[in-house]
Order: structure tokens, then sequence, then C-alpha cells
């Protein structure tokens, strides 16, 4: 029996310096994912996205003082003045590259510019721990999409820190909807950091439904409905959740249980059915409907994408960059990626060749 030799450290940088001018270990990610489907291990119908960071190895740059902007003149702008300030704002706004602009702008880009403009080089990032205190660190986020029956990684995308999460669930959206064949795919569960009506949007154009936590913005309090935005009586009961019609896009509620004993009740006065089209307000209306149990039970799915996030970590080094700069830390995102499916992949397939071996 022979072993090659290891390679040198010359030929493991000049390996890298290769890797990160191509997009080779995306195709052999994309590759692995349409293996696992063809052979039937990716049947889900349910998709978590999250992102979660990871430090990079090189030195954080020192804190950079801001020039003091000029004062403002004072009193409103003349005519003249206010047309030639929106021009001037319309012009850099056009300008400014594709993820420095609203995530509205992502809908009617293309697969291909949404993930070759993606920012990478290593920057500060911040997010709340669990006691709502902020956490920085300098470096990368990873987002990814995962099958929350399945647990395979079905798209993934590298970024800097800065980038904020709700900007990475698009690309990775589109890449499921135009790369893979899923076919009993119907649902997108995220966090409240992805509440965002182009992201809902995007969803609803693949033809499947948005399961995303509710994110309040100094939103007043919806008159006549309750906090998941179901319709209240006069009394202010909350009406029950009870179907919905895909062909119609409605949601149907029925009355409260309360209206037993309610008073009201003979008088003609009280609904008992409402019909709610989720078009209406793609944010607020979804099916299964808000607050519901099945709403609560598909969310809960979420835990999938977590857990995978916490084994490339833990298990397969993602938190162990080793080389310096954006583009060589996305080739060990890649490659941290890859090899966690190639694992998935070879694991499924003991596991159907034992099973098939005990039906034997």
């Amino acid at each position: 029996m022979f072993l090659d030799p290891i390679p040198s450290e010359a030929s493991y940088s000049r390996l890298f310096a290769k890797l990160k001018e191509t997009n080779a270990l995306e195709k052999a990610q994309e590759k692995v994912v349409l293996q696992a489907i063809a052979e039937g291990f990716i049947i889900d119908d349910t998709v978590a996205i999250d992102a979660t960071h990871f430090e990079a190895r090189d030195q954080a740059p020192l804190k950079e003082e801001k020039p003091k902007p000029e004062p403002k003149k004072r009193g409103s702008k003349s005519k003249e003045e206010r047309e030639q300030w929106l021009k001037e704002k319309a012009e850099k706004e056009a300008n400014m590259p594709l993820y420095d602009k609203k995530i509205e702008a992502q809908l009617d880009a293309s697969l291909t510019e949404l993930r070759d403009e993606v920012p990478r080089d290593p920057q500060w990032g911040v997010k709340k721990n669990s006691e709502g205190k902020n956490e920085f660190w300098f470096g990368y986020k990873g987002h990814l999409a995962v099958g929350t029956s399945s647990q395979y990684i079905l798209q993934s995308l590298f970024s800097s820190g800065k980038m904020n999460d709700g900007k990475g669930a698009i690309p990775l959206l589109k890449g499921i909807d135009e790369r893979l064949p899923l076919p009993n795919l119907c649902y997108q569960t995220m966090d409240a950091g992805y509440d965002f009506e182009p992201i809902y949007q995007q969803v609803y154009q693949m033809g499947q439904q948005s399961i995303i936590a509710y994110n309040k913005r100094n939103e007043s309090e919806p008159i006549g409905f309750d906090k998941y935005f179901a319709p209240t009586c006069f009394r202010e009961h909350s009406y029950r959740y009870d179907s919905y019609d895909a062909k119609y896009e409605t949601l149907k509620y029925t009355s409260p249980k309360e209206c037993k004993d309610c008073p009201l009740a003979n008088e003609g006065i009280c609904q008992k059915v409402f019909k709610m089209k989720i078009t209406k307000d793609l944010r607020r209306y979804t099916a299964p409907a808000r607050g519901s149990k099945a709403w609560k039970a598909i969310y809960n799915r979420r835990s999938a994408v977590e857990r995978v996030n916490a084994y490339l970590k833990e298990f397969f080094q993602l938190n162990n960059v080793r080389n310096r700069t954006g583009e060589r830390a996305k080739v060990h995102f890649d490659i941290v990626t890859l090899m966690y499916n190639a694992s998935k992949l070879a694991a499924d397939r003991i596991n159907a060749e034992l099973n098939l071996q005990q039906a034997a």
C-alpha cells in the first residue's frame, strides 16, 4: 500500500490561490445537493434561513475619526434647492453598490449579480446577545438555507460581518428557486431579523409561504384586530383561524369560542366568518395564519439551521479561519459547507444500505 506524500505549504497555498479565483467549490456543493435530491434524501417541505458570524484572521483596523459634518443651513429649502437636492440624492442612490441599497433593489437583480456583488472584506459586525447587550466581532457572516428535515445546506452565502442578515435572504431564495428541483417545498421560515416586505414578495413569487417572526417597527395597534392580525368581535375576542383556500389565497376565520355565552350572539350584529386575502398584506397574513398552532409548529422547525450553524463551528472548524483576506476566507467557508454536505450524503448512504440489509 502506497500513500501520496503530504503536500507542502507552498502547494497548499497555490491551491488556495487558484480556488479563490474560481467558483469550483460552489459548483461541487451544488452537485452534492443535486445528488442527494436524486437519491431521495432531500424531500423537505420547509427551509430555514439564518446567518452565523465567525471572526477573521486579519487584524482589525484602528477606529477612524469621522470628520464633523458641516452645520445644516437653517430654514426650509427653496423650490430650486429642493429639486437640486432630490436630483443629487437620486443620483447618489443609483450609483450605490447593490448591497448598500435597500433590500427591494435585490428583487430585480439576477442571481449572478447577487452572488458576485456580495461584500467580502472583513468588517466589524454587531449583534444583540440573549441579555440584550451588543456583541462586536471583526470578521464575516455565513448565510445558510437548510432543509429542516434533511438538514442539508441547500444554499450558502459568504459576506462581510457588517452586512445585514436580511440582505442575505433573497440571494438564497433565488438560488433555491432557480437551481434546485424541490417540488415539495412549501414554507420558508426565518426569525424577526428577516421581517422585510421584499423577502415576503420573493417567497410569494416562488409560490410558497413565509413563516417569519413579526418585528414591530413603531407601528400603531391595529383597530379591530389582535396582535396576530386576526379580526376581533365587538367585545374584542379574537376570531379563530380555520383554514386556507389556496385557489383564492384566502384565510378563513370563524367566530370566537366566547360567542356561546355572549349576549350579542342573537342580535344579528356579529359576523360569523371572516375571510382575508393574504395579498392584502404579505407581512401580516400568511398561511397558516399567525398565532395558530400550525404556524408555531412550522416556525419551530427553524431550530434546524441553528443546529447546523453549531455543527459547522464545533466539528467543521468554521470558526477557525487560518487565512487572511475575505477571498481566502470564502474558500475556507466553501470547503466547510462542502465537507458538511458530503459527510451528510455519505452518512445517509450508509444508513440506507444498513436499512436494506436489515430488511433483507
